[in-house]
């Protein structure tokens, strides 16, 4: 998802000399197939936003997946980065990486100030490893690696799988086929209260291109609007741009997860960078993309 709208906004921009792989051309877990492509494409500047996702059920499944999938890619392309001189790199990374119990809204220098949140510690140790790992070389190499964690992202190429897409994706589908399918009732992971910020990926898309051209420091930046909504309000917002009048109800067996999740983007901000695309039209444009996607034949049921 992130990937490709990076590549949607560079070809916007005028750049034509793109190298892109898919995941059948290039495993980004082998270590010497990575080594291979950099010593033969020698690329000048990387975004690194390949990562094994998911929501809060795959993350509670695949712990050890999410860990050693991200932790292999991340450290094969960023010392691949670094060996072969590429001029800079962007590493994106996830708000998973704060602690649990943190203050809100969350800054910078509150990394590893306490315990992560258990249904998403693996893939949080993995990012934090990974913009370690960018600071480090920079530290003792001089490598010109920079950071990015942004909030929860949706939008374009997002999937729709409810075992593993994230909440706003997941809920734009069940909302939508309630409605196709004249359901009464809606039922949501959580008690609703959870509390979370979200981005559309195309505004994530530049912030990761604005920072390769401005900003050059060593401290990662969190990206995000600074604002969150309650997974119920979420859940209501949903409901009624999709035209649901049924019921929604909240499963309390199931987890809520890290209670809230917002960012703080006072060092986004000083540097020059605001989002564009606010909730209310990122949502519509989601359900418009699952709409037509669902009526191509191209949602797994």
């Amino acid at each position: 998802m992130t990937g490709s709208a990076i590549v949607r906004l560079l070809q916007t921009e005028g750049y034509t000399n793109l190298l892109l792989k898919s995941r059948s051309e290039l495993d980004l877990c082998s270590q010497q197939a990575v080594n291979a492509f950099f010593k033969q494409e020698k690329p000048d500047y990387v975004f690194l936003a390949a990562a094994k996702v998911g929501g809060i059920q795959a993350n509670i499944r695949q712990p050890a997946e999410f860990l050693y999938e991200n932790l292999m890619i991340q450290n094969n392309v960023i010392h691949a980065a670094y060996m072969n001189g590429v001029t800079k790199l962007c590493f994106l990374g996830t708000s998973c990486i704060f602690p649990k119990n943190t203050q809100q809204p969350m800054k910078e220098d509150q990394l590893l100030s306490g315990y992560l949140e258990d249904t998403n510690e693996a893939y949080a140790l993995a990012k934090i490893a990974g913009l370690k790992l960018v600071s480090y070389l920079r530290r003792e190499y001089g490598f010109n690696g920079v950071s990015i964690m942004p909030c929860n992202l949706y939008g374009t190429n997002d999937h729709f799988d409810l075992q593993q897409s994230h909440v706003l994706s997941a809920l734009i589908r069940k909302f939508v086929d309630a409605v196709d399918n004249n359901d009464e009732n809606v039922t949501v992971w959580g008690s609703g209260k959870a509390r979370r910020e979200f981005m559309h990926v195309d505004d994530c898309a530049r912030a990761a291109i604005f920072v390769m051209e401005h900003y050059d420091g060593e401290q990662f930046i969190n990206v995000g609007w600074g604002t969150d909504v309650s997974i119920k309000e979420l859940a209501e917002i949903i409901g009624k741009k999709t035209g649901f009048h049924g019921n929604i109800i909240f499963d309390i067996s199931r987890p809520d997860g890290m209670m809230q999740k917002c960012l703080d983007v006072t060092r986004m901000r000083n540097i020059g960078f605001t989002p564009r695309i606010d909730l209310d039209e990122g949502i519509a444009r989601t359900i418009m993309e699952y709409r037509a996607l669902k009526a191509a034949g191209k949602i797994d049921r």
